[in-house]
C-alpha cells in the first residue's frame, strides 16, 4: 500500500510539473487582463500539432519542436486576442470569458477540419522505465519534468529581469499607475497574450509527449489547468506552481478509491474548496 501511494505522488509530481507549464500562463494572462483566458485549452492544441509537424514531419529532435511549439501558439494567441477578444474586453469580465469560450470551441473545430480526428502521437525512442526500490520512472517523463522546469525558470527569470517583464508585473500589480508611467497597456496585452499562450503551447506538447495528441488534447486538460490556477490563487505564478503540484498529487492519489474515469472530480472539488474555504487561492491573488 504504501509503495502504491509512493509510486501514485511520484507520477502526481511529474503531472504536476507538466500542469504548471500552461497553468502560468492562464494566470499571467488573468493578472494583465483581468479575465481567464479559457481559449488557452485550443492554444495548448495549437502548440502540440505544431510541435508534432516539426517532430513528425519535419524530423526536429525534442528541444527545437518545442520551441516551435511555443510560437506558433504563441503568435495565434496574439492574432486571436487581438482581432476577437480585444473588442469583449470593454464588456467586461463575464462576457470576455465566454468570448473565449467561444473562440477555443472555434479553433478546436479547425483543428478538426485540418488534422482530422485521429490519434497521433511523436517520434519517441522506445526506452525501458527505470526500476528503484519497487517504484519505476519513466524516461520520457522524467525528461518532460526537467524541460517543464527549465521553461518555469525560464519565466521567472523573463519576469524579474526584462523590462518587457518588468511592464507586465507593472501592469498586474497597478494598471492605472502603470500607464501614468507610460507603460503602453496594448504593447503588453500582446507580450502577455505571446508569452502565455505560448506556455500553453508548450504545455500541450508536454502532454502530447506523454500520450497521443487530437484536437480535444487542450479541452481535457482544462479543467485541471484551471483548477491548478484558483487552488494557488488566480494572477499569482508561484501560486499556479503550487496549485499544479496539488492537483497532480490529488489526482493521482485519487486513483486509490476511484477510477481514472473520475480523476476530473478533483479539480471540481478542488475548486469548489478553494472558493468556500479561501477564495483568494493559497498565495493570495495577483502575487507575480
Amino acid at each position: 500500500m504504501l509503495k502504491d501511494v509512493a509510486q501514485l505522488v511520484i507520477n502526481g509530481l511529474m503531472a504536476g510539473t507538466i500542469l504548471a507549464v500552461p497553468a502560468i500562463g492562464l494566470t499571467a494572462i488573468y493578472a494583465v487582463l483581468r479575465f481567464p483566458n479559457f481559449a488557452l485549452a485550443s492554444h495548448a492544441t495549437v502548440g502540440a500539432f505544431a510541435g508534432w509537424i516539426a517532430n513528425v514531419v519535419l524530423g526536429w529532435s525534442i528541444i527545437p519542436s518545442l520551441g516551435l511549439a511555443f510560437l506558433a501558439a504563441g503568435l495565434v494567441g496574439v492574432a486571436t486576442d487581438e482581432f476577437v477578444l480585444r473588442p469583449f474586453r470593454a464588456a467586461g469580465f463575464a462576457t470576455t470569458a465566454i468570448g473565449s469560450i467561444a473562440l477555443t470551441i472555434a479553433l478546436e473545430n479547425l483543428l478538426r477540419m485540418i488534422f482530422g480526428n485521429d490519434l497521433r502521437g511523436y517520434d519517441l525512442p522506445i526506452t525501458r522505465d527505470w526500476r528503484f526500490a519497487g517504484l519505476h520512472l519513466g524516461p520520457q517523463q522524467v525528461e518532460n519534468m526537467a524541460i517543464s522546469l527549465v521553461v518555469m525558470a525560464a519565466v521567472f527569470a523573463f519576469l524579474a529581469f526584462t523590462r518587457a517583464g518588468k511592464a507586465m508585473r507593472a501592469v498586474a500589480d497597478n494598471p492605472a499607475l502603470a500607464r501614468i508611467k507610460g507603460v503602453d497597456a496594448v504593447r503588453v496585452a500582446r507580450i502577455v497574450s505571446f508569452v502565455g499562450m505560448g506556455l500553453a503551447g508548450v504545455g500541450g506538447m508536454l502532454i502530447g509527449l506523454d500520450t497521443t495528441i487530437d484536437p480535444l488534447t487542450g479541452f481535457r486538460v482544462m479543467l485541471s489547468v484551471f483548477a491548478a490556477a484558483v487552488v494557488g490563487g488566480l494572477g499569482s505564478i508561484p501560486g499556479a506552481v503550487l496549485g499544479a503540484l496539488t492537483i497532480g498529487v490529488g489526482e493521482e492519489l485519487c486513483l486509490l478509491v476511484l477510477t481514472p474515469n473520475y480523476r476530473s472530480v478533483v479539480g471540481f472539488l478542488a475548486i469548489l474548496l478553494v472558493l468556500i474555504l479561501r477564495p483568494s487561492g493559497l498565495l493570495g491573488q495577483r502575487a507575480y
